[in-house]
């Protein structure tokens, strides 16, 4: 994901603290740990989340509060026309558990 530019302060402001509603769905979705990172001079995000499954996961993005985040977050980033952040995956290339 990526921020706009002269936005990053207002995103990281939003996110601090973020919405309750949006904590306990992430938590009752079995997200824990979750850190999103800023690169300050390409503003692009990396976000960093322990999950329960990929279908909880996946299932956020179903929820009126996600939503209604999307929407929120909408102007500061690159989104779709669902609202939701235009991201790219990342392969892993390295692990150490």
């Amino acid at each position: 994901m990526q921020v706009h530019p002269g936005f990053e302060l207002e995103y990281e402001r939003r996110h601090n603290p973020i919405w309750p509603q949006l904590a306990r769905t992430l938590s009752e979705h079995g997200v824990s740990n979750y850190s999103i990172f800023l690169h300050p001079q390409t503003r692009q995000l990396f976000g960093y989340a322990e999950i329960a499954s990929e279908e909880q996961w996946a299932a956020i993005a179903e929820t009126e509060v996600c939503r209604e985040w999307w929407k929120y977050m909408a102007e500061l980033m690159p989104s779709h026309a669902d609202g939701s952040p235009v991201s790219a995956p990342l392969r892993e290339v390295f692990h150490l558990a």
